[in-house]
């Protein structure tokens, strides 16, 4: 409990002292739009590669300084993607990018960063499993799922998952067990095993962090006026347990989904899972990656059901090292499972004073990538763009006129 304390507090007075700073905040702005073109059917796929992590192709980052800009007609066939329905049909739809201006490449790496370590999990193991009820079946950690693939998402809507393409797909097929996909949400049971009912008593057991939150570390429960309790604080009982939702589509960027085209490219490794029934907890919104010298102490944060920590939920917070155009390179302890992740940040809300997090990228995996001449291996995520943003918008309304700010 009293790391709890040290991590969350020290993080919650590191948002205090912020509040002055306008670069802490979500700037708005009018992003492309990604139009559907045409969609064409396919033939259904075989559903038979291998559910394992996928060495993408990966351009380092000196790699990166020296390819030129993408074309139109590239980021066009790039973002272009594939439904997989889950009676097994496929189609491809053509999309049209329209607003965007293009400009030279600006994939340079943050000059002068702190030497690199190499690690999955190095020395200390600094990830945190969420174990307190309530804070596993409360925002933002419920907003973070399971796959039966055996990878972590994030919902993004009642209706929607994000996660990372290569948890359903190698880039050449459609992993096994991805044509009856589900996603499994915590939820609380009674101790008799079945959902716990809304409105239903509270277990009267005090919580192992003494009722306190880490958002809000010095709150207490609320209590009626003029009443002491004499309990203590109390939380939801039974135990968290999973339930699951079939997948009714899955959208992957072509930008992966090569197929006998070519090797998957690591910058569009992430996919939207649509579900069968809508979720009734809080989603996180998305969010366009910013630049590292945009992040409150350089920091990024995400949760997962990291393999080794047995259906735990697991989450983690560490500084980015290098960044391109698409990744974000950093050192964040995960584990097998806990790809798919949404990493999230909390900035300022425009002209307010609360602050938001919001999913700015897709944690991918461990990848070795060529930096100045030398391998060294990151953690790396994929970094939700401007043009990214626009299609995974696309995807969750269905119109690229709800997805003109982001």
């Amino acid at each position: 409990m009293l790391l709890w304390l040290i991590i969350f507090v020290s993080g919650w007075t590191l948002s205090l002292g912020s509040e002055t700073e306008p670069d802490f905040t979500w700037h708005l702005s009018r992003i492309p739009q990604v139009v559907s073109e045409k969609t064409i059917h396919l033939a259904s796929p075989t559903f038979q590669a291998d559910a394992a992590a996928v060495k993408a192709t990966v351009c380092g980052i000196e790699c990166q300084e020296e390819l030129p800009a993408p074309s139109l007609s590239q980021l066009e066939d790039f973002l272009s993607y594939e439904t997989v329905f889950e009676n097994g049909t496929r189609t491809l739809t053509r999309v049209k990018v329209q607003g965007l201006v293009l400009e030279p490449t600006q994939n340079s790496s943050i000059k002068g960063a702190r030497p690199r370590r190499r690690r999955q999990v190095y020395g200390t193991d600094s990830r945190f499993s969420i174990l307190d009820k309530r804070f596993l079946t409360n925002f933002p950690f419920n907003t973070a799922v399971k796959l039966s693939t055996g990878c972590s998402g994030a919902l993004v809507s009642p209706n929607h998952v994000l996660t990372a393409a290569h948890c359903v797909h190698d880039g050449k097929d459609y992993v096994k067990g991805s044509k009856k996909l589900r996603v499994g949400v915590l939820k609380m049971r009674n101790k008799g095993g079945r959902k716990k009912r809304r409105g239903s008593r509270r277990s009267r057991r005090e919580a192992e962090s003494g009722g306190q939150s880490p958002e809000h570390p010095q709150e207490s429960t609320t209590q009626r006026p003029g009443k002491k309790s004499r309990r203590g604080p109390r939380v939801a009982q039974g135990r968290p347990s999973f339930q699951w939702t079939r997948v009714k589509s899955t959208h992957i960027p072509k930008g992966w989904a090569r197929g006998e085209n070519g090797d998957p490219a690591l910058d569009f490794d992430y996919a939207l899972l649509e579900l069968k029934r809508a979720q009734k907890q809080q989603h996180m919104e998305l969010g366009v990656s910013p630049t590292i010298s945009k992040l409150p102490g350089g920091r990024i944060h995400f949760s997962g059901f990291d393999n080794d920590r047995d259906d735990q939920l697991v989450y983690r917070f560490c500084s980015v090292s290098e960044e391109s155009n698409d990744l974000l390179y950093q050192y964040c302890d995960a584990e097998a499972g806990s790809t798919g992740s949404g990493i999230y940040l909390r900035l300022k809300e425009p002209g307010q004073k609360n602050w938001k997090r919001k999913i700015i990228a897709v944690y991918s995996g461990h990848q070795w990538v060529d930096v100045h001449g030398v391998q060294k291996d990151y953690n790396v995520a994929v970094r939700i763009t401007p043009l990214k943003y626009a299609q995974i918008c696309l995807w969750i309304h269905g119109n690229a006129a709800n997805c003109a700010y982001g």
